[in-house]
């Protein structure tokens, strides 16, 4: 059985959530939880927000137990991008455009 998590509009950038997938893909929660919990990044801190939450909707949902659940699948998607101004020479503004992103994650307890 499986349960999910989606965290939408999370104000940091895709590739640098990315990077931390590894950590936690196929993993126990507990050694995901434990792996993400060395790095300080705010990435770190929404992606652990969100597999808390994927393992309270295992728990509280589902009637699975938190102690047998691992990540089966992580994945970080693009979000909107939101328009902001940066100052350069001679008074003149460029556009840039802060990413955002979306992440899911499914736990399952390996019992189909």
């Amino acid at each position: 059985m499986e349960a999910q998590a989606i965290a939408k509009h999370i104000r940091v950038g895709p590739r640098k959530i990315r990077k931390f997938l590894p950590l936690i893909r196929r993993r126990h929660v507990d050694d995901a939880l434990a792996a993400l919990s060395t790095y300080g990044s705010p990435a770190t801190e929404a992606l652990v927000k969100c597999l808390r939450s994927a393992m309270a909707n295992a728990e509280n949902n589902h009637g699975m137990s938190p102690d047998e659940l691992f990540v089966a699948e992580a994945i970080v998607d693009e979000s909107v991008r939101i328009p902001r101004i940066k100052p350069r020479a001679r008074g003149r503004a460029d556009r840039m455009h802060r990413p955002m992103c979306h992440i899911k994650i499914v736990v399952s307890d390996g019992a189909e």
